[in-house]
């Protein structure tokens, strides 16, 4: 698990340690891995260059300030992270991982458990992407997760599509069970689905993989024109609404008019915070509301569900479904509305 890394304060787990020890060499259940990319988590990014006002000098400046630091990326105001790519330079002969040197790899823990040195400076990033090329190295546990990329894809699109492979594996598992559930039932009333941030990596991969799990119907919540018509044109949703997902009323409203009812299933996939008591509006009673989003304030979503009197189970998305890399990959490869929206944000990148 790491802890032998955990450098304070003592007795934590590496994800809550404020410094981890990055040394090189590696202990005999450890990988470790050159690293060519970090890709850093939506929610933490936006924080950055919002508080830099768009400065990429000084959004990288801090990030590599973090970095050195703590021994790890871990956004202080956001606590999130992100993932990396990169060529395995050893793995310790007690690792479980099934790794060899040689084979590149995505990271599918997060950075903020991840000890991580940076060598070059950042020097190759403007810090306006959320993508980072860079130089360093970073060390796997025993418990950590990790794929191999596959030699078909343009790694920087493998990279983004892996970031975010545990929100359409989990979505496919929570709606697949209400579908179930109501064909034993004899139920005949639709799985309905709102995704909230739905033209975004996570969200656009959720809606895709609600479809495939036996959704009847689904809507893409954008809050922007722009991302309305690339949604629309992706051909992902049954429908694509217009909504600020920080307004609760205005939120709740557009997903039950383009549904024709609350949400069964609603996803939060967006990268700003203030977006919980809308989700909880969106959905029906007996309904769940996923948020993968690391901008959620969970005190918010529980207080607020309590206050609403709103009877729905919420699930904390944790990045980890067992076959989420391979589910995540299958549906780039046989959704061309995903892969074109992936390769136009990549290409923004």
């Amino acid at each position: 698990m790491g802890l032998h890394r955990v450098v304070e304060p003592a007795g934590v787990l590496p994800q809550a340690a404020w410094r981890l020890d990055t040394s090189a060499a590696i202990a005999p259940n450890e990988v470790r891995i050159r690293v060519q990319r970090l890709n850093l988590d939506a929610a933490s990014f936006r924080q950055l260059s919002e508080k830099h006002g768009g400065d990429g000098d000084a959004v990288r400046a801090e990030v590599l300030e973090i970095i050195s630091t703590r021994g790890k990326m871990q956004n202080p105001v956001t606590g999130s992270g992100g993932m990396l790519i990169g060529t395995v330079e050893e793995a310790g002969r007690r690792s479980p991982l099934g790794l060899k040197a040689g084979e590149r790899v995505a990271t599918l823990v997060s950075l903020t458990l991840t000890p991580l040195v940076v060598t070059d400076g950042l020097a190759r990033w403007d810090g306006r992407s959320e993508q980072v090329p860079c130089d360093g190295w970073a060390i796997l546990f025993a418990r950590s997760i990790a794929a191999v990329l596959p030699e078909d894809e343009d790694p920087q699109l493998s990279l983004a599509v892996l970031d975010v492979c545990g929100a359409p594996a989990l979505t496919a598992r929570v709606v697949a069970r209400y579908v179930e559930d109501r064909s034993r039932a004899g139920d005949p009333t639709p799985v309905r689905v709102a995704v909230i941030g739905g033209a975004g990596k996570s969200g656009s991969l959720s809606l895709a993989a609600a479809r495939r799990a036996g959704a009847a119907r689904t809507v893409g919540v954008v809050p922007v024109a722009a991302e309305r018509d690339a949604l629309v044109a992706a051909d992902l949703a049954s429908v694509v609404a217009l909504a600020d997902a920080r307004d609760p009323v205005g939120l709740s409203t557009a997903v039950t008019t383009a549904l024709g009812a609350p949400a069964d299933v609603t996803v939060v996939c967006v990268d700003v915070p203030g977006c919980e008591h809308g989700a909880v509006l969106s959905t029906a009673d007996g309904g769940t509301v996923v948020f993968f989003s690391m901008a959620t304030s969970f005190s918010a979503a529980a207080l607020g569900a309590e206050g609403l009197a709103a009877d729905v189970t919420m699930l904390v998305g944790n990045g980890y479904v067992p076959g989420h890399a391979e589910l995540a990959l299958g549906l780039l490869r046989a959704e061309p509305g995903v892969r074109r929206l992936f390769a136009a944000r990549v290409a923004a990148d």
